[in-house]
């Protein structure tokens, strides 16, 4: 029996470094931009924004004097910072800083309460039987997402023990220029007199990802447009002749109907457009009504989720139409190896490189997150990231309509036609063989 021959495509080196380059395009733009993004966050972390809340109201000491503890605590944080750009110091009232929790736009706050100086010079009074250790509460925001809200309760922290320090050291001077015999329980007290205490400043349920159920619905929405762009595609294409598809060992092929580049996507367009509210509200069904996510405003919901996957889907119509088989992989870097590692999503903003941050400008994953984080953990606020997305999205439509169109027209008009060569006549006679 002979042996099979290897076949001819495989000897084809066009066939092998065609294939290898696009794939070693894929692999390493995969790498580079995702590895790149997330290697050193510590690094390239710069302003990420923080509030110090003075709500201290001080307290008369000895001789008439009015002291404010927490202006100390305050000035003594900035002057440690100085010199070190990772954190943003804002200082801001209560409300202030609760606003900009419940935008997204704080990862922590230090917040020093009004009783602080009367609880920290009542450690040290004599007429106190039973002094109250004062405190310090260090914020959190996971909402703005969990892992800047980590970093930033980490230095918040830091730096409220390290003010808790200071001030011992300073109550510690006076007991004993006050010649206090001090009990060595009542000393190791006061050299760290302030109980600093966590809490969450803008709490979440229990079913949102820890702050990244926006993201992850985000992605979702992105993935659906741009994987629902490519089967349009694939299946106006089959519908019209110009391809074929295979089910398993049967093939259909319908006969050629010759339409215009433009015509073709405008028939994209319109089926996008209609599948678009299945898709986003089976999205929406999938993750709230079955998984349980926490999500209010659920009409509102709907309509965002449906007009991004229409927009995402149009998006990636325009460069498929505009560049064939290349597009699929243009509208992959840009919407996913681009967009996930500048989303700030898992990573936040502040601790990305400044390629990045650029990325993030007009990256189209990232401003969808953070109209999603406004709609689902944010009441909807319109300044938290929703206006910015619903423009953003605007844009993109226009964008993606004026090139998708505009490229097919060109070709139409240079008679760049799709189907170049005659289609032959099912009853054509084959030609005579050669003799």
């Amino acid at each position: 029996m002979p042996t099979p021959q290897p076949t001819s495509a495989l000897r084809s080196p066009r066939l092998w470094i065609g294939s290898g380059l696009i794939l070693a395009v894929i692999a390493s733009l995969f790498a580079l931009l995702y590895v790149g993004g997330n290697v050193n966050p510590k690094g390239n972390l710069r302003d990420l924004p923080v509030a110090l809340v003075n709500s201290d109201k001080g307290a008369v000491v000895a001789k008439g004097e009015r002291l404010n503890a927490g202006d100390r605590v305050v000035s003594g944080i900035k002057k440690s910072a100085e010199g070190n750009d990772s954190f943003d110091w804002q200082v801001l009232d209560r409300e202030e800083a609760d606003k900009k929790l419940g935008q997204g736009k704080l990862f922590g706050a230090i917040v020093v309460p009004e009783n602080f100086t009367a609880s920290l010079t009542g450690l040290i009074s004599p007429q106190q039987t039973k002094p109250v250790r004062p405190t310090i509460t260090v914020l959190t925001n996971q909402s703005a997402g969990s892992f800047g809200s980590s970093m930033a309760s980490g230095a918040t922290q830091k730096a409220a023990h390290a003010a808790s320090a200071q001030l011992g050291k300073e109550l510690l001077k006076q007991a004993n220029a006050q010649g206090a015999k001090l009990a060595p329980a009542a000393q190791l007290m006061l050299a760290d007199p302030v109980d600093v205490q966590v809490a969450d400043g803008h709490p979440l349920g229990s079913h949102s990802a820890m702050g990244l159920s926006a993201f992850y619905y985000a992605l979702v929405l992105v993935v659906c447009g741009m994987l629902g762009a490519n089967a349009l595609v694939s299946q106006v294409d089959t519908f019209l002749g110009y391809q074929h598809t295979d089910y398993g060992p049967f093939r259909l092929r319908n006969p050629l109907r010759r339409t215009s580049r433009v015509r073709t996507l405008g028939i994209d367009c319109v089926l996008m457009l209609g599948l678009s509210v299945v898709m986003g509200s089976l999205v929406e069904l999938a993750t709230v009504g079955i998984l349980g996510m926490d999500a209010s405003h659920l009409g509102l919901l709907w309509v965002y989720s449906v007009v991004t996957v229409a927009v995402v889907g149009i998006g990636a119509l325009a460069l498929l139409r505009a560049f064939g088989l290349p597009g699929m992989l243009l509208s992959t870097i840009v919407f996913v190896a681009m967009a996930v590692p500048s989303s700030g999503s898992t990573v936040p903003l502040q601790a990305l490189p400044d390629f990045f941050r650029v990325l993030s400008e007009f990256e189209p994953l990232r401003q969808i997150t953070g109209g999603l984080r406004s709609i689902l953990y944010y009441g909807a606020q319109a300044d938290a990231g929703l206006t910015r997305a619903w423009v953003s999205l605007g844009i993109a439509l226009a964008a993606a309509v004026l090139f998708g169109f505009g490229v097919t027209y060109l070709y139409d008009r240079k008679g760049l036609r799709r189907d170049a060569r005659p289609e032959k006549p099912a009853d054509a006679e084959p030609a005579p063989a050669a003799v």
